[in-house]
């Protein structure tokens, strides 16, 4: 059983979650604040934990810092904070993915549901030999992408882009690592370089550049790869 760990203070919205993941057999432990969160996530070890950033105690964004420290479960952040700025920090943080208050329960359990096959992926550390999608197959060993049994040419900065997301399949990558990893620290705040670059990716990748099936854009945050 996936173990789902609810960290919110709002009584009702925490009703609602744990009836809607029981009815689709997610274990449930709940926490209204932070000091408890950070202890259950320790002793209970969760799959997945679902986090509110306006906690009572800490702020969420010190309760992802502190879990990142000795604990890779995947974070699915619930907050009423729209602004890319919160995003990002929490993204930075060591959030996996971020949800704005309010949401549907459709699109939070898709969510979830791309973090638990994070969580199943090969875990870091254990080499990915091989991606493949309906569209095109990537060879991380040997830095080859083939689509419709040809070779795609990627340039090395089109491949490390891809490499970093096809490797965390269903996590939201902030537009500012991806930018510190791919271009180093004076491209962080660059965010066109990471538009032109996906859009190479999706017109060599994405059988509908305009409507892409795998390189999805988070507008205001990052992207991700879903295979």
């Amino acid at each position: 059983m996936i173990k789902v760990l609810v960290v919110e203070d709002d009584a009702q919205l925490v009703r609602a979650l744990k009836i809607n993941l029981e009815a689709r057999k997610f274990g449930v432990e709940t926490a209204s604040d932070g000091n408890t969160a950070l202890r259950l996530a320790a002793t209970r070890k969760p799959n997945v934990i679902l986090l509110d950033l306006g906690l009572p105690d800490i702020d969420g964004i010190d309760v992802i810092k502190e879990v990142r420290e000795t604990n890779g479960v995947p974070i699915l952040v619930l907050s009423a904070r729209h602004t890319s700025e919160e995003k990002i920090r929490a993204l930075d943080a060591g959030a996996d993915d971020y949800v704005t208050k309010p949401f549907s329960m459709d699109e939070l359990l898709a969510r979830l549901r791309a973090a638990v096959r994070r969580r199943e992926a090969p875990a870091p550390g254990d080499e990915i030999a091989m991606v493949t999608t309906d569209e095109f197959t990537v060879d991380l060993v040997a830095k080859k992408v083939r689509r419709n049994d040809r070779s795609v040419r990627l340039t090395p900065t089109e491949w490390h882009l891809l490499e970093i997301l096809i490797t965390n399949p269903g996590r939201l990558i902030s537009q500012r690592r991806l930018l510190l990893d791919v271009w180093g620290p004076t491209y962080s705040e660059n965010t066109n370089y990471l538009r032109v670059y996906m859009a190479q990716l999706r017109r060599k990748l994405e059988a509908d550049p305009s409507h892409p099936r795998y390189l999805i854009t988070e507008p205001g945050m990052g992207y991700r790869f879903e295979g």
